[in-house]
């Protein structure tokens, strides 16, 4: 199993409404490293979800549903999507602040490729993740 941080603007797409959706294709992904990232993810695979912008925190724990597939939305190029479905709440948000303070998480993928979209986690680190928002 694999670990992965998805960002995503909860104005655009929250973890509310993959809750409420029961099941997401993660689309639009138009970085080729977080493209290449998408698709190394498998069914199963465990993704922490991050609201970006406004809010700044992981809110929720999302799986994998099915591997990398192309992108319907994609005009030219080879992007990809994943199925994402709902997991579990975070009980408490982890904020960005807590993740810079913690010196467990100081080389995490968040703090060094800020704008990256679609990320892996080392397994140390989401259980760090884990144990913070629950």
């Amino acid at each position: 199993m694999h670990y992965w941080l998805v960002k995503s603007e909860p104005e655009t797409y929250s973890w509310a409404n993959l809750v409420k959706d029961g099941k997401t294709m993660w689309d639009g992904v138009r970085n080729y490293q977080a493209r290449n990232n998408m698709q190394q993810m498998q069914p199963g695979d465990m993704v922490l979800f991050y609201h970006s912008v406004s809010e700044k925190a992981i809110v929720g724990i999302a799986k994998v549903d099915k591997a990398a597939y192309p992108d319907p939305t994609a005009k030219e190029g080879n992007w990809v999507v994943v199925d994402l479905v709902p997991f579990r709440d975070f009980k408490e948000p982890v904020t960005l602040e807590q993740i810079k303070k913690d010196e467990r998480l100081q080389n995490i993928a968040l703090l060094r490729q800020s704008r990256l979209s679609v990320m892996p986690l080392k397994a140390e680190e989401f259980d760090v993740l884990l144990a913070l928002g629950n």
